[in-house]
């Protein structure tokens, strides 16, 4: 990751929530000794050791611009990395994308088998919800309720289930870019706009205080989908931990295909630099965030 090695302040701040978020699903996730064993191990396979960590970045970012302690952060995003990894598992089952390789070790699927790979996805779905409804997130019962409110709408058939959805069907549809940017923004982004949303719910910001932020979302998000259209194009698959160039022979609509290489790529950059414009109102204590927009659209993989 160039940009990592080049920008110190988000190279710390992701090495920083890779190392918590796998600490964290490393004791929600103790291995029974019992027949449950290969199920965790399953679940620890996904979830542990893989992932930028892109969503628990943003929550936990968003979270300490309004002085939320760090393990509450962390464990809330601990909560949407587990619907996150849970969705990975599924999209990479045979009757979905039928992927072999997943942050340059095999899908669940494939280091186990597909029932289990179905479980793990279930049970990292349910981890998700046991945590945002814990204590140890917050003792105020009304922001657990929001926090499980928000991102169970961005998860399900109004976010990015309906998204995947969408991408499903898109194989045998000819989508134009405004069905595209729609299947993107649930697929992709409202994961991220949860993220977002999550953090800004553990600072206690209110409604009408977060329409920057949700504009700062909106924005990455349909930047983070063009740049993987962009690396699907013309990425390393070494780099990538996944296969690369599906969409084309697929016959799906993409940012590319719709705007062409360059086009894409200007507008994934008029993309970051106008979420960066959101930030306006915020300091130093947004840089962060800022540099996590230029990371969206310059990383490798």
């Amino acid at each position: 990751m160039g940009l990592v090695i080049a920008d110190d302040l988000l190279g710390r701040g992701l090495q920083r929530i890779q190392r918590e978020i796998d600490q964290a699903f490393d004791l929600k996730l103790p291995v029974p000794d019992d027949s449950r064993a290969s199920l965790v191990e399953a679940m620890r396979h996904a979830a542990i050791g893989g992932g930028k960590r892109v969503r628990p970045l943003l929550l936990s970012a968003v979270a300490e611009m309004y002085g939320v302690s760090r393990p509450a952060a962390v464990l809330a995003g601990c909560a949407i990395e587990a619907i996150h990894v849970y969705s990975l598992i599924h999209d990479d089952l045979p009757c979905m994308d039928d992927d072999d390789l997943r942050h340059g070790k095999p899908t669940v699927h494939k280091a186990f088998d597909e029932a289990t790979a179905v479980l793990a996805g279930d049970s990292l779905h349910a981890l998700a919800f046991e945590i945002l409804a814990g204590r140890q997130v917050s003792t105020d019962p009304f922001i657990r309720a929001e926090l499980v409110y928000a991102l169970a709408s961005a998860s399900g058939h109004t976010g990015m289930a309906g998204g995947q959805m969408m991408d499903m069907v898109a194989e045998g549809e000819a989508f134009d870019l405004r069905t595209v940017t729609l299947l993107q923004q649930l697929k992709t982004g409202a994961l991220l706009g949860a993220a977002v949303e999550m953090g800004a719910i553990l600072g206690k910001v209110p409604e009408e205080g977060r329409s920057h932020l949700r504009a700062y979302a909106r924005d990455i998000g349909l930047a983070f989908q063009i740049a993987d259209d962009l690396l699907d194009e013309e990425g390393d698959e070494m780099l990538a931990g996944k296969a690369l160039r599906k969409d084309a022979p697929a016959g799906k609509a993409t940012f590319v295909s719709l705007m062409g290489v360059d086009g894409a790529r200007q507008q994934a950059q008029a993309l970051s630099q106008q979420a960066i414009g959101h930030l306006a109102s915020h300091g130093k204590e947004a840089d962060l965030l800022r540099a996590l927009a230029k990371f969206i659209v310059e990383r490798d993989r």
